[in-house]
């Protein structure tokens, strides 16, 4: 067999794989001297691996022509759109970490290395094509994960987070693989190709059980509810780059990895999975709202924002269509740039002597003390909240426009009414900000790439988006159409 076509679709992947390996090397031999020249080497490569992925996204890449080695990789315009996606936030994270561990004298060489093995592991996962490549992916994604929220040894919190999280993930894992040897069992494949072909009569009843466990252990990966419990935990405990990392790129792999599976391996038993979609969809929504409103860490907020969110981009892998598919890839690159955008603000919050600040209370009065980090926090929670002219009402716009599309009229009306049970707690901190009496506790100054990131963030969800429409939802056309359907 010649492997050359294989290699060459594998591009981005060997520039982390052997960008890793060698900062390792660095890291044995040079130590934590070497952190932040690490950190500039594993932001480079992402930029290396997000221009080979690029020409992909724009050709929309589709067919024959993208599978490597023998079915098991899938390097199409889907993969390639969450890819940039996950490049994107994995080299924002590697921008503003250097300050936050330098202030506390924990920045490790180990830090941009972790980054680098958990965006492979997602790389992997996205262009899976076959559950042996899903899961290797999935793995080598969580054991970078689990290492990353307990990086803070001397912190409780952050020893907590990582305890959590890798039970928590274990046992997910567990039930995904449980899942999919049922699956194996039953079709005696494990290429989706394959399984599309053995589900095409009808599901048995191993079949069902053998999806409902995979879809379980994939909604714990996108903290989807019911699925969602150690997402707070974990946000807050975690270092707040670690964080921002959780809550952008590992998200985008997941939700991507989910829509593969479904569309692709059980496509033509879209009944059997839409009704656990729709259910942790509501879930996730309610939930997210819900439990936002009675919390006075930030960090913990925007965990549950997160799930919030999840909820809503689920609507569009309800739908089942490719405008349902196509709406989902929008709402989540908008995502993206809102949750990086929320979580360098929270980076900012620091008091006279640079230690970092989470409670809510901290950010009352910060329009009069703070003014260009309150109205960019302001812009920021009313798009998450997706109030027009934002532009994170296009993302919803368009998740609800593929419900309606699909006869879902129902899950889009109480979409939109959770909506606006969601905007509560996003107005809940423009009014700490702007009405409240000053707290005066937020007086660190930030450095040039936090203000950079977080004004390119505010531009891209402020009307100023709006003019990107065409351009993202063309790529997010060919990519949703290029993904693999069963006939």
């Amino acid at each position: 067999m010649d492997f050359a076509p294989s290699f060459a679709l594998i591009a981005p992947e060997l520039v982390l794989g052997i960008t890793g390996l060698t900062l390792v090397l660095v890291a044995a031999y040079g130590g934590d001297k070497f952190a932040r020249l690490s950190s500039i080497i594993a932001a480079v490569a992402f930029g290396g691996a997000f221009a080979l992925v690029a020409p992909a996204v724009c050709a929309g890449a589709s067919g024959p022509d993208t599978l490597a080695f023998g079915g098991l990789f899938r390097a199409d315009a889907f993969a390639g759109i969450a890819k940039l996606m996950i490049f994107a936030a994995s080299g924002a994270t590697l921008v503003i970490a250097p300050r936050f561990f330098e202030k506390i004298g924990w920045m490790k060489t180990e830090f941009p290395i972790l980054i680098l093995f958990a965006a492979l592991g997602m790389s992997i996962m996205v262009s899976a094509n076959d559950l042996l490549t899903l899961y290797m992916g999935l793995e080598l994604n969580s054991l970078s994960a689990y290492v990353l929220a307990a990086m803070l040894r001397d912190d409780e919190r952050s020893a907590e987070a990582g305890l959590k999280y890798f039970v928590l993930g274990a046992l997910a894992s567990g039930i995904l693989l449980f899942g999919m040897s049922l699956i194996y069992g039953f079709t005696g494949t494990t290429n989706f190709e394959g399984i599309a072909v053995a589900v095409s009569g009808g599901l048995n009843t191993g079949m069902l059980f053998g999806l409902i466990f995979v879809l379980a252990g994939l909604a714990f990966k996108i903290s989807a509810a019911p699925f969602h419990m150690w997402t707070p935990d974990v946000y807050e405990g975690a270092p707040t780059p670690v964080t921002m990392f959780f809550a952008s790129a590992p998200k985008v792999a997941a939700v991507v990895l989910l829509t593969r599976v479904s569309m692709e391996a059980f496509g033509t038993q879209a009944a059997a999975w839409q009704q656990v979609v729709i259910a942790a969809a509501l879930l996730s929504i309610i939930i997210g709202a819900l439990g936002a409103i009675g919390q006075t860490n930030i960090k913990r907020l925007l965990a549950y924002s997160s799930i919030n969110n999840v909820g809503f981009i689920l609507i569009g892998l309800a739908a089942a269509t490719a405008s349902g598919i196509s709406a989902l890839l929008v709402y989540l690159a908008i995502y993206v740039v809102m949750t990086i955008g929320s979580f360098v603000a929270v980076l900012l919050m620091r008091d006279a002597d640079g230690n970092q600040l989470e409670g809510i209370s901290d950010l009352a009065g910060l329009a009069t003390t703070r003014p260009a980090l309150a109205w960019s926090l302001m812009a920021l929670m009313f798009s998450l909240a997706g109030i027009p002219p934002l532009f994170g009402f296009w993302g919803k716009f368009v998740v609800f426009q593929a419900a309606v599309q699909a006869d879902m009229l129902a899950l889009a009306a109480i979409g939109i009414a959770a909506s606006v049970i969601g905007a509560f707690y996003y107005i809940k901190i423009v009014k700490v900000m702007f009405f409240d009496e000053a707290a005066d506790t937020i007086k660190g100054e930030g450095d040039r790439p936090h203000w950079a990131l977080l004004l390119i963030c505010a531009a891209i969800i402020s009307p100023l988006g709006y003019f990107l429409t065409p351009w993202l939802g063309n790529l997010a056309d060919m990519a949703a159409t290029s993904l693999a359907l069963p006939a």
